[in-house]
């Protein structure tokens, strides 16, 4: 969901674009070739958890895609925001620290509810905690930020970059096989592994192929 959320946000940004009277502000399209590509890896992701779904109430659907649906926009919004309003005198891990600090009360307050609520977390779930924080949260964020780095000014290869997180999906199913002897996926969840790679690739050629070479030089489009 964050890859659709980040293609429908390029509208509240501007990018510079050079005329015959100097550097001017354009606001962002929508790009909606890359908009369906995502659809498409999103309809991939929904068919590969097809095979985990269980039944479960109303209640317990909303409750869960409501907090996805707002990280799925604050995540992209709060990158892409940081990038603009620092014009680039930030480096990545300023970036990541920033956000961090600015989302800090909402995990304080989601902290001290869950402890009111449910106690304090046992140790297996402290130490996969921890392995999330250092490969997702450390790792992959740092990449993820230095990518969209590069790409920033261009809507039509953010979305490209955006679009390689549904890949973390693939991985899963990857390591829980190799690492917790889980069942292979179904056929059906194979086709949905297919749509995912697919929609990665053709996302990615077509933001080649529509941007030119040297068009996301940061000399270009700090401003």
């Amino acid at each position: 969901m964050t890859i659709i959320a980040g293609s429908l946000l390029s509208p509240l940004f501007y990018k510079v674009i050079p005329t015959p009277g100097g550097p001017m502000k354009v606001r962002e399209k929508i790009p909606w070739t890359g908009l369906v590509m995502s659809l498409l890896i999103l309809l991939g992701v929904g068919i590969m958890q097809l095979q985990q779904a269980g039944k479960i109430s109303t209640g317990d659907l909303i409750a869960g895609v409501v907090p996805v649906v707002i990280a799925a926009f604050a995540y992209p919004l709060g990158n892409r925001k940081m990038m603009e309003a620092c014009e680039g005198q930030l480096d990545v891990y300023q970036r990541i620290l920033g956000m961090t600090l600015a989302s800090l009360p909402v995990w304080i307050l989601l902290a001290v509810y869950t402890l009111v609520r449910s106690g304090p977390p046992g140790a297996g779930q402290i130490s996969q905690s921890l392995l999330v924080a250092i490969f997702a949260g450390v790792i992959a964020t740092v990449l993820f930020f230095s990518a969209t780095g590069m790409a920033s000014g261009s809507a039509h290869r953010l979305a490209a970059v955006e679009a390689t997180q549904s890949g973390e999906v693939v991985f899963t199913f990857a390591m829980e096989r190799l690492f917790l002897s889980v069942a292979l996926p179904s056929a059906l969840s194979w086709a949905g592994i297919l749509l995912v790679i697919t929609g990665m690739i053709l996302q990615s050629l077509m933001s080649n192929r529509r941007i030119p070479a040297g068009a996301c030089d940061r000399t270009q489009l700090s401003s």
